[in-house]
Formats: C-alpha cells, sequence, structure tokens
C-alpha cells in the first residue's frame, strides 16, 4: 500500500545488489511512495549483480562507482543532480564487507591490511558520502539520510568479527556528521540497526542461520525482514521524522533491549539434560 510518503522527493540508494538486498527493498519501496531515484553500487556489482534489471524496472539510472573513492561519489551527487533535475532529499548508505571475514580470519588473527578495507568501505565511505555531498550542495534542506548498521557496534556477537567494529565506527560518523550537517542544512542523519537478515553479505558472517535463530527467540516481534526494514528506512526519508537525527535505531523486534526471554530459557535448559543426576539435579564443573 502506497501513502505517497515521497512524493516529489529525489533519492540516491547506494548498495542494492539483488533482491535479497535491503538496499533492493528500500529502492522498490521509494519509487512505490512517489520518489525518483538514482542506484550506485561498485562496477564490480553492476556487472555481476542484477541492479540493472531493477534499474529498468523502476525506470531509473545506475551510476557504477566504488564509495570508497571521493572522485567517484562527486561523479555520483553531480550525474544524480542532472538526472534527477534538483538537489537530492534522501541518501542511503547500505554498504559493507571484510575481507577477513571472507577469508575466515578471526578476530584475534586479524590481517591488518584487510582490517583497513572493512573500516574503509563499511564507515569511511559514509564519512566521505556525506561530506562530498555537504561539500558540493548535494542534499536539499531538510533531507534525510540513513545509513544501516548493526547491533554488534555495541554488543560482542560471536563470528561478526570486524564488522562490528566498522559499525562503531559508522554510528559514530553518523553523531558526529549529524551535529554538523543539523546545525548548518537541517539534514539529519540516522543509523538503523536492523535485525540480521539474509542478505548476501549477512550469508558471510559466521552462523548466521544460528544467530537469526537465536535473535528470533530472544525478540517479543521476532526478527525484522528486509521488507520492514524497507518500511523503517522509507518513514526516515519523509517529513514525519523531520527532528529525528543522530540517532541508532533499533529495528529489531525488541532484540536489542532483552536479556533473556522465556524461548530463550526453555532452550538454554534443555542444553543441560545431558549433565543432569539420577535425581534430576544439574551436575557442575
Amino acid at each position: 500500500m502506497s501513502y505517497n510518503l515521497l512524493k516529489g522527493k529525489r533519492g540516491i540508494v547506494f548498495g542494492a545488489l539483488n533482491d535479497q538486498s535491503i538496499a533492493w527493498k528500500v529502492a522498490e519501496r521509494a519509487c512505490e511512495e512517489g520518489a525518483t531515484i538514482i542506484l550506485s553500487n561498485t562496477p564490480v556489482a553492476v556487472r555481476m549483480g542484477e541492479v540493472s534489471a531493477l534499474a529498468e524496472k523502476l525506470n531509473c539510472e545506475v551510476i557504477p562507482a566504488d564509495a570508497t573513492s571521493v572522485e567517484d561519489l562527486e561523479v555520483v551527487f553531480q550525474r544524480a543532480i542532472e538526472i534527477l533535475g534538483g538537489k537530492v532529499d534522501f541518501v542511503l548508505h547500505s554498504i559493507g564487507m571484510s575481507p577477513n571475514v571472507r577469508k575466515k580470519r578471526t578476530y584475534d588473527d586479524l590481517d591488518y591490511d584487510l582490517l583497513n578495507k572493512t573500516i574503509d568501505i563499511s564507515a569511511v565511505s559514509f564519512h566521505k558520502m556525506l561530506q562530498v555531498a555537504k561539500k558540493m550542495g548535494a542534499i536539499a534542506d531538510y533531507g534525510s539520510v540513513v545509513a544501516l548498521t548493526y547491533v554488534a557496534a555495541q554488543r560482542t556477537l560471536f563470528g561478526y568479527n570486524d564488522m562490528a567494529d566498522a559499525k562503531a565506527m559508522l554510528e559514530s560518523i553518523a553523531r558526529s556528521f549529524g551535529y554538523i550537517y543539523g546545525r548548518e542544512h537541517s539534514v539529519r542523519v540516522n543509523t538503523i540497526s536492523q535485525s540480521p537478515t539474509l542478505t548476501t553479505a549477512g550469508a558471510g558472517i559466521k552462523g548466521m542461520e544460528n544467530l537469526m535463530d537465536f535473535s528470533n527467540r530472544m525478540s517479543p516481534l521476532g526478527n525484522a525482514n528486509a521488507d520492514e526494514c524497507a518500511d523503517y528506512c522509507i518513514t526516515m526519508f519523509s517529513d514525519l521524522t523531520r527532528k529525528v537525527t543522530m540517532q541508532t535505531l533499533f529495528h529489531d523486534g525488541g532484540f536489542s533491549s532483552m536479556g533473556m526471554s522465556l524461548r530463550a530459557m526453555n532452550q538454554y535448559e534443555k542444553s543441560f539434560d545431558q549433565f543432569r543426576d539420577e535425581n534430576g539435579n544439574l551436575i557442575y564443573g
């Protein structure tokens, strides 16, 4: 159902790869709500992925760009202004990748050159994006910028590795840049901390399916899926949230506020069945 929340607005969606990606869902929902958009992803992702099919479906253009390159970002924002006919009103940063995770390096055995790549791709690219846009005056006053993050920025979750460090930095950038951008141009900058979602990138996290099951058991509302995250992003781009900025907004069914749920406790108790004596008492040690 469309509510015309983005009628007349222009936007850029970074990171759509295939129909599993949250950015893909956001692009579809943005157009349903009346926006005109530009899609952008790395040249390799554009060649190898399905983003061209999405662009054809949504009748929009794709601008290949490396989000870690200031020069590429300048091209994206300049071309977006030309194609869309004015400054953009919203931007989605849905970019993250860890070479250490891909190479199965554990957190206590990181390759530091790969760590630098993780940070540059997954966090510093957000700063570059904001800085380029601000210097170019590419985002209209009262615009909205959203980046996708995860609760591992605040809590240690097995297997998330150096991506946790990148997400923590991403959230810090949103606060620090959000202050400046908000004060000078009323542009709001937020991050959405999404439930674990089985995207192409998420599939590379060790134990991802178990993590999703655990968070689903813990969350009173269950995990939020990609479509639901897209809906939340749309509200953040709309005029309904014009005074929300510098926030990490948890979209995780309540997981981030939970300590122990009934379902998780029941599972926890079952795991000790093999360690009980003949009287049913737990054997410790």
